[in-house]
């Protein structure tokens, strides 16, 4: 068995890697939500492109502003998109290759996210079990005690 203190340096190293593995798994679930945020802002993108495609020329839309907000307009050429690139930058791009871009993005941030959420599983599979030796170490030194 154990002496007693080898049992405090080890509760000492779990105790220093749980708090590690919190803030990991802190820092995983934020970045899982902006994956989330920015699949949802891409999918809403490509239904809105499938929607252009049956539009013509003149064709008046609500289109939204934020807040909420809408403005009426009318579609002067349905085939240019402005496609942001990042970083400030965009290009202006057919219809066509507008979808694959988003298509594409959409794919790598799917990746991202079951990347991310793999990784956020492990962390926790080593938390639950550095808790549960925590724990047997814990009753060890409280019956050392008594």
């Amino acid at each position: 068995m154990a002496t007693r203190s080898s049992q405090d340096e080890e509760l000492r190293k779990l105790s220093i890697e749980m708090r590690y593995l919190e803030q990991t798994a802190t820092a995983l679930q934020q970045r899982i939500s902006m994956v989330n945020a920015t699949l949802t802002d891409l999918m809403y993108a490509n239904t809105t492109l499938d929607g252009l495609e049956k539009e013509k020329e003149n064709a008046e839309m609500i289109v939204p502003i934020g807040g909420s907000s809408y403005v009426q307009v009318k579609l002067a050429n349905p085939d240019k998109i402005i496609v942001g690139l990042g970083a400030g930058v965009s290009v202006e791009k057919t219809l066509g290759d507008a979808k694959t871009t988003i298509k594409e993005r959409l794919e790598e941030l799917e990746k991202t996210l079951q990347s991310a959420q793999t990784q956020f599983n492990q962390v926790a599979e080593r938390i639950n079990s550095g808790q549960k030796r925590m724990e047997t170490l814990l009753a060890n030194v409280r019956q050392g005690n008594a």
